[in-house]
């Protein structure tokens, strides 16, 4: 009697998409061979020696003792495969085929690895693939029991972990053993004081308020200052003031980490919003993403955070000017070889540098040593269409040795946080509905509608337009950056002096 082929569902993972795949198997008459097709990976290929031997150790036949021709197809076949999460669907279409198993495939999308003992390794994705199983309106997901945790982050469907095959295939075969995990038991990690407070920095009242201003608006910021000024402190200590994620935006940002196998399995869940600081030594695809793997860089991990970019000036010309697409779009495409992907890349770009290679240009106390053309070739590294999408340039200047080491403590990180939450809170209102996030991503409409400036303003205005010659982005960006300040102190009219402040925060040493 002819064996019937079988057909089980998995899936793919492309950037960070994911698609079904089917996996089917074939078992008949003919020469003893074990074929995978349907374009897999080296890593697919070498998995016919893991599922001959995890099922082996689990007393079932494997292909290779079948003495039967088995071919397992990856479908659809033009589109690449890669990893090890086949390695349980191939194993259970082959199972199927060959009747060592009986259960019903069509309820089921299953992802996992198996070790030659055939125990199920935990895998990266897992999130991705439960967000998939809803979307395609898969009932069950089966995953390793210790990706469980994070893939019940999604509502909706119910996952089932297992730590063998062989508990596994128990539970398919009686589905009256199968019980969802329990979505009130959701892993969630509370919220963590900073590890650096503001109140802790000395001085540096202007450079704080306009992280408030930042952080409560999205902005975008550089910071200039000679080296020691605190600028580095500054930034770190920005994370204490962001507002608090909604759920929305921690799968976000879980789904992202999870791509790149940066999850905790027992706290799966992101709460807090991300903050990376690469080195200015970093390659273009490790800021943008890309490479042989099409990995997700480091603006698409600072995703719904804050993007720390120190010594900005060191970084390659290259990087710099490619962060231009995203800080205008919000995601990044990466094109190469194989192919496109969209990675989402909706950063808070905060920059620190220099006023010049020594970094003490215009310093009151200490000359600079710089060249002229030194210092040009220096500033010239930061463009002006970059500088241009920068919302706010800041001074950190020298801190006085009275300043240091004065017992007078600043607003700490907590009293800010509350301004900046009430702040986003008002904005969330402003831009239900639409795909407005907050001040900084407003369209030109959103600006005529909500940033209505007092008459008293305009001549300010006409004159750093007309004769200052701000461009159309600086004009806008003085108006979102005068329409956070209101919001900060929660009025619905733009004062003359959110204006002035506004503009005060318009001047740089770059581009």
């Amino acid at each position: 009697m002819p064996y019937k082929p079988s057909k089980v569902f998995s899936a793919a993972i492309i950037g960070l998409e994911s698609k079904i795949v089917e996996v089917e198997a074939d078992v008949s008459v003919g020469l003893n061979s074990f074929q995978i097709v349907g374009l897999p990976g080296k890593s697919i290929e070498e998995a016919k020696e893991r599922i001959s031997s995890a099922l082996k150790n689990h007393d079932f036949k494997h292909p290779r003792s079948f003495n039967k021709r088995v071919v397992i197809n990856l479908a659809p076949a033009d589109l690449k495969k890669e990893g090890v999460v086949y390695d349980l669907p191939i194993a259970l279409s082959f199972l199927l085929s060959s009747e060592q198993v009986r259960f019903d495939p069509e309820k089921y999308l299953f992802v996992g690895e198996l070790s030659l003992e055939g125990n199920l390794r935990p895998i990266k994705n897992a999130l991705s693939f439960a967000l998939l199983a809803r979307e395609a309106n898969i009932k069950h997901l089966v995953i390793p029991a210790q990706n469980l945790k994070e893939a019940a982050l999604v509502r909706g469907i119910n996952v089932l972990g297992a730590a063998t095959l062989t508990d596994l295939i128990r539970l398919l075969e009686h589905p009256k053993l199968n019980a969802a995990y329990d979505k009130n038991d959701e892993p969630f990690m509370p919220y963590v004081a900073p590890d650096i407070d503001m109140a802790n920095i000395s001085g540096q009242h202007n450079a704080k308020r306009v992280l408030e201003i930042a952080a409560a608006g999205g902005h975008n910021v550089i910071m200039q200052g000679p080296p020691g000024s605190g600028k580095t402190i500054l930034a770190k200590a920005l994370s204490g003031i962001l507002p608090q994620m909604t759920r929305e935006e921690m799968i976000e940002v879980t789904r992202i980490y999870s791509t790149v196998g940066k999850i905790d399995p027992n706290i799966p869940l992101i709460t807090t919003r991300p903050f990376r600081s690469p080195h200015h030594s970093s390659s273009s695809s490790a800021i943008i993403g890309g490479g042989s793997s099409m990995n997700p860089g480091e603006i698409t991990l600072s995703h719904r955070g804050v993007l720390f970019l120190d010594e900005f000036p060191e970084f390659h010309r290259d990087v710099l000017e490619a962060l231009r697409q995203p800080m205008e779009s919000g995601f990044i495409s990466v094109a190469r070889a194989r192919g496109q992907v969209n990675f989402p890349a909706r950063f808070m770009l905060v920059a620190a540098a220099n006023p010049c290679p020594c970094g003490f240009y215009n310093d009151p106390e200490k000359s600079c040593e710089c060249y002229g053309s030194t210092l040009q070739r220096y500033r010239r590294k930061l463009s002006g269409p970059i500088a241009d999408r920068i919302d706010i340039h800041a001074e950190v200047p020298h801190q006085q040795y009275d300043v240091l080491t004065s017992k007078i403590s600043g607003e700490s990180s907590e009293d800010i946080r509350k301004r900046v939450e009430k702040a986003s809170q008002i904005q969330t209102r402003r831009f239900n509905g639409s795909n407005t996030l907050n001040n900084a991503t407003m369209g030109i409409q959103q600006i005529k509608s909500y940033c209505d400036i007092p008459l008293q303003s305009e001549d300010i205005l006409r004159k750093a337009v007309d004769k200052d010659r701000i461009s159309a982005r600086g004009y806008h960006k003085i108006l979102k950056i005068a329409r956070t300040i209101a919001d900060l102190e929660s009025r619905e009219k733009i004062k003359t002096s959110d204006i002035a402040e506004a503009m005060s925060y318009n001047n740089s040493n770059f581009g």
